[in-house]
C-alpha cells in the first residue's frame, strides 16, 4: 500500500478537525441569541470545509523519487 499523504497533509487535516471541533462546539453553546453561535461559529465551519480540508487533501504530498 502507498502512502499518498505527507506530513503536510496530515497537519493540514488535523488543524481542519480541530477547527471543525472548535466550530461545532461554538454552534451549540449556549441560547439561540448567543453572539457566538450565530455569527463566528458558521464562519469558522464553512471556512474549514471550503479551504482547509480541500487545501490539506490537494496540497502536494509526497514525490516518488525515480531510481
Amino acid at each position: 500500500m502507498q502512502d499518498f499523504f505527507g506530513k503536510k497533509n496530515y497537519l493540514g487535516l488535523l488543524i481542519g478537525v480541530v477547527l471543525l471541533a472548535i466550530g461545532f462546539y461554538l454552534l451549540g453553546r449556549g441560547p439561540a441569541d448567543n453572539k457566538l453561535a450565530l455569527n463566528v461559529a458558521p464562519f469558522i465551519l464553512i471556512f474549514t470545509f471550503a479551504v482547509v480540508l480541500p487545501v490539506s487533501i490537494l496540497m502536494g504530498g509526497k514525490k516518488e523519487e525515480k531510481k
